[in-house]
């Protein structure tokens, strides 16, 4: 058994990794010397580009161990991606750490933070007195925003986002119904952020991106008062996405310091207002038949972890979004890819073990693949090129 170093990977595939940011990332191995079978993640490969699917990143990390890294044409380790929704997720972390250090609540009511930040909203704050910081972390305020069908002004161009969200009506009473709208996270954004005394893209900075080794991240497009969105605009890589998903394999722990507490990990990660959604994580939507929690982003953008095989599986990509927030199809093709081939390469019953032609099948594989573009299935916008 032989752990591939990074001069070896960067032989393999030069154009798919950046070694200046490699210190500070994951150590690599050859899947079958951590007991993965290497033939279905080729097959994988194999099946992306027979379907020209945009597919930007893939990754699968095994104990700790990156084993299987993808990239399509003209990207490296170190391009960043507009991660939409999974935005979400790192806000969800940094909520769990300001509740950690008393800062936050997840009872605490939110209207008394945020006219105590913007006092020209107290009026507009008065319908939703009841609404908790667990409401909003679950989808399951009661709120509700008529979205308009294209360039609404919540995403595009709007000066001051949480006026907007202050205007919206309550539906029902919060904590009864999961209904995911992205009023929520602006809400979620602007709460945690006058908790933490600073904007919420500062605090994820110092708790989770430098103590985490990340690198060429950005959280953008905020509105005209400096407010960013905690449901969209984080660029992260996909090396540092597979990062958050062993951070909720370790229960918040890394590398030696306990970025969140497990109790706080476990209630992060539990069902809230339905039975696949805790706060802001997807619950056994990928994978039904055992633990399985994962963050999801729209155009597919995806992390996956697998508790019970210490696994991570993330991708970056332009999928079509049609089909729904749980039936799109980006969503059918992680599905299918982490059931028909990255499981049963966890698997690995036929009991692989690294050989020359193993290695050989996928160096030829990866390299194959930093040549395929893939077709987008979804409309671009300018945040959707990857950016280094």
């Amino acid at each position: 058994m032989t752990t591939i170093t990074l001069a070896a990977m960067t032989a393999i595939a030069a154009s798919l990794i950046c070694t200046a940011a490699a210190a500070a990332d994951l150590p690599h191995a050859w899947p079958e010397s951590v007991g993965v079978d290497s033939r279905p993640l080729v097959q994988l490969s194999e099946w992306i580009r027979r379907r020209d699917l945009d597919v930007r990143s893939l990754v699968v990390v095994k104990d700790g161990k990156v084993v299987f890294e993808r990239y399509s044409k003209g990207l490296t380790r170190d391009y960043n991606y507009e991660l939409y929704s999974i935005t979400k997720n790192v806000t969800s972390l940094c909520a769990g750490a300001l509740v950690d250090e008393g800062r936050s609540r997840f009872d605490e009511k939110i209207a008394p933070v945020l006219v105590k930040a913007r006092p020209d909203l107290k009026d507009a704050f008065a319908d939703k007195q009841g609404i908790e910081l667990r409401h909003v972390l679950s989808m399951s305020t009661g709120l509700v925003y008529n979205f308009q069908p294209t360039d609404d002004p919540i995403y595009y161009g709007a000066p001051d986002r949480l006026k907007l969200a202050a205007t919206t009506a309550p539906k029902r009473p919060p904590g009864q119904e999961f209904e995911y709208t992205d009023i929520n996270p602006i809400l979620a954004s602007a709460t945690l952020g006058a908790d933490a005394g600073m904007p919420l893209q500062n605090y994820a900075e110092q708790k989770l991106f430098k103590p985490m080794g990340m690198s060429h991240y950005a959280w953008e497009r905020a509105d005209d008062k400096g407010l960013v969105s905690s449901g969209w605009g984080l660029r992260l890589r996909a090396i540092d996405m597979a990062k958050l998903g062993m951070l909720v394999l370790s229960g918040g722990r890394w590398d030696g310091q306990q970025l969140v507490s497990q109790a706080t990990m476990r209630t992060l990660t539990a069902p809230t207002s339905a039975p696949w959604y805790g706060m802001y994580w997807w619950l056994n939507d990928i994978v039904p038949t055992e633990p399985e929690v994962h963050a999801m982003g729209f155009k597919g953008q995806f992390i996956v972890a697998l508790p019970e095989r210490n696994a991570v599986v993330v991708m970056t990509s332009m999928l079509p979004i049609e089909g729904g927030l749980r039936e799109s199809q980006n969503v059918l093709a992680i599905r299918k890819m982490v059931k028909e081939f990255v499981l049963p390469a966890l698997d690995n019953k036929a009991g692989a073990r690294l050989t020359r032609a193993s290695e050989k099948a996928m160096t030829k594989e990866l390299a194959l693949a930093a040549q395929h573009a893939g077709k987008p299935g979804a409309p671009a916008d300018p945040t959707d090129t990857p950016r280094l």
